[in-house]
């Protein structure tokens, strides 16, 4: 059994990495970064006990796609990691950023072999351009740039973190409450990726996949009177709506559907509960901005949509170029990509008998190519 447990944080919200997709869902092929990075270091520490802080949405997600210890992470990435040393069990724990993609597993071994040398050891950089710090030219030869992964010892790291000080890596934390801290040699190739820029140090990694991932959806909801119709995105002039927990619009619901499964990503009743008391009587066109947002930030990019409504009453033909106007919005891409159609069922079933009405909604995606932009 390892005496070594490997943690690498990926609950972060990429906020400085001004795109879509958050950072730890840019693909490799078909590999989310963070499976890419995790099983990469792995092959160095095959024996290592491994757990994921994540954001606690992103949970579900990420445990169908790995065998891992998946954790909530907090709202910095030092709670996150305390959360995560909740879990650990093993005397030594090697902490890293998902961040880092192209880990050498030289490095690996180089903290491994001093793991007895001080209570953290880390991997650093000297610094060889002039450096000033406010008005005052300092000495460059006693400037390190600190990387990640670093190898603790687990009981001092987590006494170490019991401080209200925030520290940006571990062993700024380890000195300050009287640790040992010892340096190795760090690696030019384990940049950190941290704005939209930075993806340039990705591209000796295999661009993400070309594939186009297609999904269906389906839904239908009874008439009810006394209620606005929305259908689309649009009010529908009608004497009826439809009885549903939100506005009950079944195309929008469809939809997500059809979304939700190109991406894999569940379906409607997961994302929002009609369980769950907030989204009662809500506007379906929010949770299709909600949808999408999600979508991109696990890497996606919509291609096109297509929806069927399948109705005897009402006409559907005056509102089909006002859905598709405010359907495309929603989705991010150009009216051209959305389709909207209207059949009857020949006044047969709960349709024909203009009991409600249904829809069939197709949509496809791709991964978003962080490679050519």
């Amino acid at each position: 059994m390892s005496d070594l447990t490997l943690v690498l944080l990926a609950a972060g919200h990429s906020t400085r990495f001004k795109v879509p997709v958050k950072k730890q869902w840019l693909r490799i092929g078909h590999d989310p970064l963070w499976v890419y990075v995790t099983n990469r270091i792995k092959e160095s520490l095959p024996e290592a006990t491994v757990i994921l802080s994540a954001h606690a949405d992103e949970i579900p997600f990420m445990t169908s796609m790995c065998d891992f210890t998946v954790v909530a992470g907090g709202n910095t990435r030092q709670q996150s990691l305390k959360n995560a040393l909740k879990e650990v069990k093993t005397p030594y724990v090697m902490v890293t950023d998902i961040a880092r993609a192209c880990i050498d597993p030289a490095l690996i071994t180089r903290l491994l072999e001093h793991k007895e040398f001080a209570d953290t050891i880390v991997p650093a950089l000297n610094v060889h351009d002039t450096v000033v710090y406010g008005d005052e030219t300092i000495e460059r030869e006693r400037v390190k740039r600190i990387q990640t992964p670093q190898l603790s010892r687990t009981e001092v790291l987590r006494r170490a973190l019991e401080s209200d000080v925030e520290y940006t890596d571990e062993s700024s934390a380890v000195v300050a409450m009287g640790g040992t801290r010892y340096f190795v040699e760090g690696d030019e190739r384990a940049a950190k990726i941290t704005h939209a820029g930075d993806t340039a140090a990705l591209q000796c990694l295999a661009p993400p996949s070309n594939v186009v991932f297609t999904g269906n959806g389906f839904d239908v909801h009874p008439f009810e009177e006394g209620k606005v119709m929305m259908l689309g995105g649009v009010e529908i002039d009608s004497p009826y709506g439809f009885k549903a927990h939100s506005d009950g619009d079944v195309a929008i619901h469809a939809l997500i559907d059809a979304l939700l499964g190109a991406a894999c990503l569940g379906d409607i009743g997961m994302l929002f509960p009609d369980t769950d008391a907030s989204y009662k009587n809500i506007d379906s066109k929010y949770l299709l901005a909600r949808c999408v947002e999600k979508l991109h930030h696990f890497g996606f990019v919509i291609l096109h949509a297509d929806i069927t409504i399948i109705a005897q009453t009402p006409k559907i033909a005056p509102y089909k170029d006002r859905m598709r106007s405010i359907l495309a919005s929603l989705l991010h891409i150009p009216p051209a990509r959305v389709n909207v159609k209207a059949t009857t069922t020949e006044h047969l079933g709960f349709i024909g008998r203009k009991e409600g009405l249904g829809v069939i909604a197709t949509a496809s995606v791709h991964y978003f190519d962080w490679k050519n932009g």
